[in-house]
């Protein structure tokens, strides 16, 4: 098993309302950011706890829309530690300059989110010509884009790996496939048909741990597809904590031992490799816990 980890899917909530109001996406706020809010100290804990080193934090999208404030502000307070994933209005006229002020507050990353926990997913304007100002910079300036949606948008992401193959996109949750028919997984062929698209990755989180267990699936035949389709390279894991219930010692846990059969340098891009690749910030500064 792997000794150093890197999370690429942590959230935090600041409890300075004054300072960070909320202003989610969609006009509601999800119940996780209300019940279970985590500030950047208590994600550092829990980290300790678990013996996770760094990790790329993603906006609250929410909780905070296209206000990146806390994130980018957080992720500054432990530069060592962590880079800032947000969000910004991709079809805006002036998306670009704003992205670059995101940046200059040590943004690294964005995320495309059409719905999740408090609306269904719409990808009407996912791939919206007005977008594409957006995706060429994030291709030259190698901002990676992860995307926050299901099946029914992946139609729409092949489109876009093939217009801008210069733009790494990180599906969330591997976009939430159906693996409940089983083996060989006929259900998910719209996953594997990304596999075709060097720019496209994967983020592994507690939603496919989960969904491997209540389908009863041996985790084996389900990861030796997905990696005999993306390699581990293409693979990097991420807590949703505090989005998704339990620790973030019990969702990495979970992680560990669905893929604990693999070979060790698989392990080791999923849990940390991938996402060193993915955000070079995460590698630039030796982490105060390894």
């Amino acid at each position: 098993m792997p000794d150093t980890f890197y999370d690429i899917h942590p959230h935090v909530i600041s409890g300075d309302f004054e300072s960070y109001p909320s202003d989610p996406l969609f006009g509601k706020r999800s119940e996780w950011s209300e019940e279970r809010p985590v500030d950047i100290d208590a994600l550092i804990r829990e980290m300790d706890e678990a013996g996770i080193s760094k990790g790329a934090i993603v906006q609250s999208s929410t909780c905070y829309g296209f206000d990146n404030s806390y994130v980018c502000d957080a992720c500054a307070l432990y530069p060592e530690r962590f880079t800032a994933v947000g969000s910004i209005d991709m079809m805006a006229p002036d998306a670009v300059e704003v992205a670059k002020k995101w940046m200059a507050r040590g943004l690294t990353g964005l995320r495309l989110f059409t719905g999740g926990t408090t609306k269904a997913f719409d990808t009407s304007a996912m791939d919206h010509p007005d977008s594409f100002k957006v995706w060429d910079f994030c291709g030259a300036e190698g901002l990676p884009i992860c995307i926050q949606t299901g099946p029914v948008g992946l139609t729409q992401i092949a489109a876009l790996a093939h217009r801008f193959p210069k733009t790494k996109i990180i599906l969330d949750h591997f976009s939430r496939p159906d693996i409940s028919d089983g083996a060989p997984f006929n259900k998910a062929v719209g996953l594997w048909s990304l596999s075709a698209f060097d720019n496209v990755h994967l983020k592994f989180t507690p939603r496919i741990t989960d969904k491997v267990t209540e389908a009863g699936i041996e985790p084996r035949l389900f990861y030796d597809k997905l990696l005999g389709h993306y390699g581990s390279d293409r693979i990097a894991w991420g807590s949703n904590f505090p989005a998704n219930e339990g620790t973030m010692m019990q969702n990495l846990n979970a992680a560990k031992e669905q893929i604990g059969y693999l070979p060790e340098a698989d392990q080791v891009n999923i849990f940390s490799g991938t996402a060193a690749a993915l955000y070079p910030a995460l590698k630039v500064a030796k982490s105060a816990a390894a």
